[in-house]
């Protein structure tokens, strides 16, 4: 592994993030509540910190950059961002304590909403702000955003696009992995624009619309309220919303097709037909079973049980009603969408309808074999043939997923926590998702979580943002070997 490559690379990327502290910092300089301080002391700290991390790094002539050297730049370069990103949390004195500045800012770059705030609307706007835009940026994801506007580096983007986005299958939508990243940031852009306008058009203030925007496109979940969207009783915005997450659990390939002026590409991905398939039966049945039995209005019912299976399937986090005590069927349905997830190559969390339509797939080709011995048959996704690599590597990432899982809720339950809340509590960090049951449930938050507890869910959110194998594969003798 090149250890110049990796430092030059987090150093850029340290840079970007302090330079990303000064909106937050003209904020504050707007409000005059008295933390420009701690906002300029930690964009200076951070920014220096990049530059003589790449000035360090910069005359070595070896530019080739391999796969050990993309995975550990993707992996280390997001655990900087969330430790340089916990800086605004602490100078500002928003957050006084370490483990918890860090906890809310992976939690914003990792997308996944867990927050250890109270009292949210109390928080200075431009902390607020802040805490917005690492989610904003955790969704499409930093490297991406760094290979697309940074070509200088002089290094190949591939190996860092395929660790940052490890889907089943890389979709290059340009020959070069640079204008790839671009594309996609365009299109991510873009449909963040429209949202803050739809929701300006609620009645929204520019600040709460632009906020819940960057929460919403990287499926974060973040708010600038205490009772999260429940806040905001309007019907328009609700409905504003949950589009706007679906829209960001779709492939973004799909959104970048159809602008391009190819209307059938949604219905063509036989991916994008399943995941709208469970978003409407597991919809329809929370409706039948919330209606008469939490709400008495049918159309309460279908309100709050659209949204929070759109909120939950695509790993958003927002909630409008406390589904924590809601009946056992909708509250395991809610843990279902957790673990499946939304679409690859969105910014969806979870383990993604692909893999789990694979998986069925390749389990029902199995039994067909025990009836046919002799049969030839393949596991195909649209009409494609799919590879028994990429199968296996599907059956790998799930035997690590649940195993990780299993292995981290004993240890949430080692601390004191009850059964629910620690299967509950690292479903929704692995899941990237944010509220789950008992102690971390919707109207709660994470603070009363040991602080080991903590760290353990920080080490799950790392895990689901970049896909189990991204990380794990640090933690093997044989990567670290010549």
């Amino acid at each position: 592994m090149h250890f110049h490559i990796l430092a030059r690379f987090i150093g850029i990327l340290v840079i970007f993030l302090g330079i990303s502290m000064i909106p937050s910092l003209l904020l504050s300089y707007l409000y005059e509540d008295g933390e420009t301080k701690g906002l300029l002391v930690s964009a200076m700290v951070t920014f220096t910190s990049g530059l003589v991390l790449f000035l360090l790094s910069r005359k070595k002539d070896d530019n080739h950059l391999n796969h050990k050297d993309g995975v550990a730049i993707v992996t280390f370069g997001w655990v900087a961002a969330a430790l340089f990103g916990a800086l605004p949390y602490l100078l500002t004195g928003a957050i006084s304590d370490l483990t918890n500045a860090f906890f809310e800012s992976m939690s914003g770059f990792t997308t996944t909403g867990a927050s250890i705030l109270s009292d949210i609307e109390s928080i200075p706007k431009e902390i607020l702000f802040w805490r917005s835009l690492t989610q904003w940026f955790g969704g499409m994801g930093i490297i991406v955003l760094s290979i697309a506007i940074l070509p200088f580096l002089g290094v190949g983007g591939m190996q860092l696009y395929k660790a940052e986005i490890p889907s089943p299958v890389v979709d290059k939508l340009k020959p070069r992995i640079s204008e790839t990243a671009k594309v996609l940031w365009k299109v991510y852009i873009l449909i963040t624009a429209a949202e803050v306008v739809l929701l300006l058009f609620g009645g929204m203030s520019l600040f709460d619309a632009v906020c819940h925007a960057f929460c919403t496109m990287p499926t974060g979940g973040f708010s600038t309220k205490n009772a999260s969207i429940a806040h905001f009783p309007s019907l328009y915005i609700h409905v504003v919303i949950v589009v706007f997450m679906l829209l960001a659990g779709i492939n973004f390939s799909l959104h970048y097709k159809l602008l391009a002026g190819d209307r059938g590409a949604f219905w063509r991905d036989s991916e994008f037909k399943v995941f709208i398939a469970l978003v409407f039966i597991f919809s329809t049945l929370i409706v039948l079973d919330t209606y008469n039995t939490v709400f008495t209005s049918l159309g309460e019912a279908v309100r709050h049980g659209i949204f929070q299976v759109a909120s939950i399937i695509t790993t958003t986090g927002f909630v409008t009603a406390d589904f924590d005590q809601w009946p056992a069927l909708s509250r395991h349905i809610l843990l279902g969408c957790m673990f499946i997830g939304a679409m690859a190559g969105s910014t969806g969390g979870g383990m993604k309808v692909m893999r789990t339509m694979l998986l069925v797939k390749h389990g029902y080709r199995e039994i067909f074999r025990i009836i046919h011995p002799h049969a030839v048959t393949v596991v195909k996704l649209g009409g494609t043939p799919i590879p028994d690599e990429v199968l296996r590597g599907i059956w790998g990432f799930f035997i690590l997923f649940i195993g990780l899982f299993v292995m981290a809720t004993l240890a949430m339950a080692s601390l004191g926590l009850d059964l629910i809340s620690s299967f509950a509590s690292v479903a929704a960090s692995m899941g990237n998702i944010g509220p789950g049951l008992g102690l971390v449930g919707p109207v709660k938050n994470y603070a009363a979580v040991p602080t080991a507890g903590k760290w353990i869910l920080i080490f799950c959110m790392l895990l689901g943002r970049l896909e189990i194998y991204t990380v794990i594969v640090l933690l093997t003798p044989e990567f670290w070997r010549k």
